[in-house]
């Protein structure tokens, strides 16, 4: 998270185009989520960031030691930054594009073709710089996982074919088969739509730096009650942050639409996405990040 520098507002964009500049000028209390001009996000993404209240400094929660090698394990990810001469990177860059659009062939890391997904520019490599190379993950795992609509295609109709056999169980499958997906809110295919939509992509961008400011992990240990009860559900599944991550980016949609919001309403947005998170974490009939009430958003 480094790189920070100052300059930028927003940028509109129309439908998944464009994206917002960034800076690093935050200022919030722990509930709160605000964009600022965050240069070190990478020209014309918005910052999302955030500040413990005073309290929360002197607050510290003892780890388990599952807890403690799960968090130092998930803030190796973070550290990493995106590395254009990585084949790893490299092929986790292409494999979005084909999760994204596989459809179309991607000429180059470096194209046009970018803005499509709602990247800044030609080169998705400069919006990185924010949140790292566990952005791609996170969007990837997203992609991998919640890949899209499936209606026409030929695995659609093999799957209603099987789901014939199974008439009590046909409308929850067939549900989770076709919607609330990666695929939805890339082409913003569900609600009433803003004529100048946020950028997809660096969108997603914002959710990770958000989530790793409201959860605090890149502190030792956990200084606030959300962090210390995700690292519980991180201790069960090493995977619990890149799902945290789909169930966030749908939350973050539904209040766009709730809110009618556009493009200069990302902010605010962002911080109702953020209190309403914290508060479906912090439920007493939360045992598992599938219990979220949000989680329904990606499989309903």
């Amino acid at each position: 998270m480094d790189d920070r520098g100052s300059g930028g507002s927003f940028v509109a964009v129309r439908r998944i185009s464009q994206g917002f500049d960034r800076g690093n000028t935050c200022h919030s209390s722990s509930a709160e989520v605000v964009a600022g001009s965050a240069a070190w996000l990478g020209k014309g993404l918005s910052c999302v960031c955030a500040q413990r209240r005073d309290s929360d400094s002197r607050l510290s929660f003892d780890l388990t030691p599952a807890e403690e090698d799960c968090l130092q394990r998930l803030q190796s990810r973070i550290d990493v930054p995106y590395d254009t001469s990585l084949p790893e990177h490299q092929e986790a860059l292409r494999a979005l594009w084909d999760a994204a659009f596989p459809e179309e062939e991607l000429h180059d890391l470096v194209s046009e073709q970018w803005k499509e997904m709602g990247w800044q520019g030609k080169d998705p490599s400069t919006d990185f710089r924010g949140g790292g190379y566990i952005s791609l993950e996170n969007l990837l795992y997203f992609a991998k996982n919640f890949p899209g609509q499936m209606k026409g295609t030929a695995i659609y109709s093999l799957a209603i074919e099987l789901l014939s056999y199974f008439p009590g169980k046909r409308k929850c499958k067939c549900s989770f088969i076709i919607q609330k997906s990666f695929q939805v809110l890339l082409r913003k295919q569900e609600g009433d739509r803003a004529m100048w939509e946020y950028p997809f992509a660096v969108a997603g961008v914002n959710i990770t730096f958000m989530l790793i400011q409201m959860l605090d992990l890149e502190a030792v240990k956990p200084r606030t009650l959300v962090g210390a009860t995700f690292l519980k559900f991180l201790a069960e599944k090493d995977y619990a942050f890149d799902l945290l991550y789909c169930i966030t980016f749908k939350l973050m949609d539904q209040q766009w639409l709730e809110m009618r919001a556009s493009y200069m309403d990302f902010n605010a947005v962002m911080k109702s996405t953020r209190r309403r998170l914290e508060e479906e974490l912090m439920h007493e009939d939360i045992t598992k990040l599938e219990d979220l009430p949000s989680y329904n958003l990606l499989i309903r």
